[in-house]
């Protein structure tokens, strides 16, 4: 099970430098271990994450074995208009989590 934690201004002046904080809590597993019997134990990570302001893609990720067990992306922005923020995680095993914020500016 995955949880998205997203941290966007609620309100901001046309022009402004906003920050945008994700976290994404994930099951990760490297695809390196091996159990007790010596068995690999299968690849689980998040693969990419994206990010689109009034539907054009702002930020992009691809993510390897080597990433935080929940990762945590920040990233900025111009704020140009009021919009919705949609973000998607997307990651093996047929993973796939979207969550979405709202701005408003001035």
């Amino acid at each position: 099970m995955a949880s998205a934690l997203i941290n966007v201004p609620a309100k901001a002046k046309r022009g402004e430098i906003i920050e945008i904080k994700t976290l994404m809590s994930h099951i990760m597993e490297t695809g390196y271990r091996r159990t007790a019997t010596g068995e690999l134990i299968p690849r689980n990570i998040i693969t990419s994450f994206s990010c689109r302001y009034n539907g054009a893609e702002i930020f992009r990720a691809d993510l390897f074995p080597a990433i935080a067990a929940n990762p945590f992306i920040t990233f900025f922005t111009v704020a140009t208009e009021s919009g919705k923020f949609d973000f998607d995680w997307i990651g093996d095993n047929g993973f796939a989590e979207s969550a979405s914020a709202l701005i408003t500016v001035e």
